[in-house]
């Protein structure tokens, strides 16, 4: 089931953004120039981009799974501010600019200088320093859909790369390495699972990172595509695969893999999970008194999946030559209805009135234009939604609707109560 809205219709005469026939000159990423031109995002300016009412749509479906499956691994979701104070980042040695490079930094009318945040480890690792006192207070998953901010040098992927972006980071806090190690375990399979509701679960696979300074290796989630920013080495019998950073004999050995068996592929990293150790709550007094009385550093994970990012991941993979095509977990509507012959006083009235009993059961988008037909199915095929539904004087006369799928391109003729009481899909 997709995840359901607030607004469940909408009537394409009165949707403000508008397709386009030609991409945009100053765009080369094809995840922006499609959803631009489908009337899904706005460029403002290079890595950033504002998301219009389809794009909207789509941007929080992704959230809705994303949230349904930190709920179910215990996590508790909270709201944090983007602006940061240098302090608690001096702690840790991350607000120097020669170590952490992509900071926006600000200042407040007194000379203050803040930063907006590029991630959270060190204010929530602050806040819980008021609520983490004893061993029965742990462990804590806690996580968030925030917009980050980072100074990138290049940003000419559209959407898989932006300067401010949107993104879900949870953060484990345990009470020793074995908890962690549990906890870490089910984020990878919690991953997996998300991706495959997003229609990226035959694509992505689990790759060996650099764990930087917190431990030997992180995992990242890479799907592939061309697109792909990352070069990855995978074993396609295992699903296992190697980011080029780290890729070495030593690696593959350690790994148990084959070097024969790998292949070199281009990757987009949708996710990312990382143990943290103690780096942080040392560096901020982060402890807790353990059974036996003792203070003791929490353990800390970091779990990250740019919204964003996944997005346009979607559609360098599963776009076509005419455009976009939503898996129907985060497409923004379920059906697209169309109305030709609108001119025709009668086809008008009986398509408003199928509109009003469709809606009231599934997410319709509906192509009430006065335009010609063939523009009309142009458009649908831009736009991706999954399944369209075509009323026209043929269909009528035959006292049915035709029903197109987006993916296969295959249509039928059903009864319209048919399609009332039993949806789309199984029709294919």
């Amino acid at each position: 089931m997709p995840i359901q809205l607030a607004l469940n219709n909408m009537k394409q005469s009165q949707l403000f953004s508008k397709t386009r026939r030609h991409s945009p000159k100053d765009e080369t990423a094809k995840n922006a120039e499609l959803l631009i031109r489908a009337g899904f995002i706005h460029k403002e300016m290079a890595g950033v981009y504002s998301y219009l009412p389809l794009g909207l749509r789509v941007l929080n479906k992704i959230e809705g799974i994303i949230r349904e499956e930190m709920n179910a691994l215990g996590g508790q979701e909270i709201s944090m501010t983007a602006l940061q104070e240098k302090e608690i980042w001096e702690k840790t040695n991350r607000w120097d600019d020669s170590l952490l490079d992509n900071w926006f930094k600000t200042k407040l009318k007194n000379q203050t200088e803040l930063g907006l945040a590029t991630t959270h480890e060190e204010p929530l690792t602050r806040i819980l320093l008021e609520y983490v006192n004893s061993y029965r207070d742990l462990p804590l998953y806690i996580y968030q859909f925030q917009t980050k901010f980072r100074n990138e040098l290049r940003s000419k992927s559209g959407i898989l790369r932006g300067r401010e972006f949107l993104m879900k980071d949870l953060y484990s806090f345990s009470r020793d390495e074995k908890e962690h190690q549990d906890f870490y375990e089910k984020s990878k399979k919690s991953y997996f699972k998300i991706f495959e509701r997003l229609g990226l679960g035959e694509k992505t696979f689990i790759t060996f990172s650099s764990g930087g300074s917190f431990s030997k290796y992180s995992h990242e989630f890479q799907t592939l595509t061309e697109a792909g920013e990352d070069t990855i080495y995978l074993d396609e019998k295992t699903g296992i695969a190697i980011n080029k950073e780290v890729y070495s004999d030593d690696v593959i050995e350690n790994l148990k893999l084959e070097k024969s068996n790998l292949k070199e592929l281009k990757a987009i990293e949708v996710g990312n999970i990382f143990s943290l150790g103690t780096k942080f709550s040392e560096g901020l007094g982060l402890n807790f008194k353990n059974e036996e009385g003792k203070d003791v550093p929490v353990i800390m994970g970091s779990y990250g999946i740019g919204l964003g990012r996944v997005m346009g991941a979607v559609v360098e993979v599963l776009s076509d030559e005419k455009g976009l095509l939503w898996p129907a977990s985060i497409a923004p509507f379920e059906a697209h209805l169309i109305i030709v012959d609108s001119k025709d006083g009668e086809i008008r009235a009986e398509a408003d009135s199928f509109y009003e009993k469709l809606s009231k059961k599934f997410e319709v988008l509906y192509d009430d234009r006065d335009l010609r037909a063939g523009e009309k199915f142009a458009d649908a095929e831009l736009i991706g939604i999954p399944y369209s539904l075509i009323i026209s004087k043929k269909t009528e006369s035959e006292g049915k609707i035709e029903v197109k799928e987006r993916k296969s391109g295959k249509s039928v003729l059903v009864e319209k109560n048919k399609v009332l009481s039993e949806g789309f899909s199984k029709l294919f």
